[in-house]
């Protein structure tokens, strides 16, 4: 090998060397560029895409209460079947008590009408009944 070509070879190594170290010390700034870039491009579509993920949270949040107050109705529905039994057997009880009255007033209107017939008639089934009575049975029967 001669001298020249060894320069050559020499040459041609340290021309790569100082390449390599060129973009080695270049490559940061590259690569802080680009990331720069992609921050510039990717950042306005993330600043998005949070605020949707924003106001999703609210209406999830708002559905979340919505139901939670909803479960809560209904629990207290279903401890509450026993005060509806017991309004159920207070409302059959006054059925029962109001038929009984309605049967009572009319057993007994009927019996006032027909002593207040026999009495315009003066027909007195029982000599016991007074003109007082009389009079009572009159005032009863003008209030129907």
């Amino acid at each position: 090998m001669d001298d020249q070509e060894m320069q050559l070879k020499v040459r041609r190594v340290s021309d790569k060397f100082t390449e390599s170290m060129y973009v080695l010390a270049n490559e940061p700034s590259v690569a802080l560029y680009r990331l720069q870039e992609h921050v510039r491009r990717s950042l306005p579509e993330l600043v998005q895409h949070k605020t949707d993920m924003q106001s999703w949270e609210e209406q999830s949040q708002g559905a979340i209460y919505s139901v939670e107050y909803a479960c809560s109705a209904v629990k207290s529905m279903t401890n509450s079947s026993v005060y509806f039994k017991n309004i159920d057997t207070l409302l059959r009880q006054t059925i029962t008590m109001k038929e009984q009255i309605s049967n009572f007033n009319g057993r007994r209107y009927k019996h006032f009408v027909n002593m207040c017939i026999n009495v315009t008639r003066r027909k007195f089934i029982s000599p016991s009944i007074s003109p007082s009575t009389v009079c009572t049975l009159l005032k009863y029967l003008k209030q129907f």
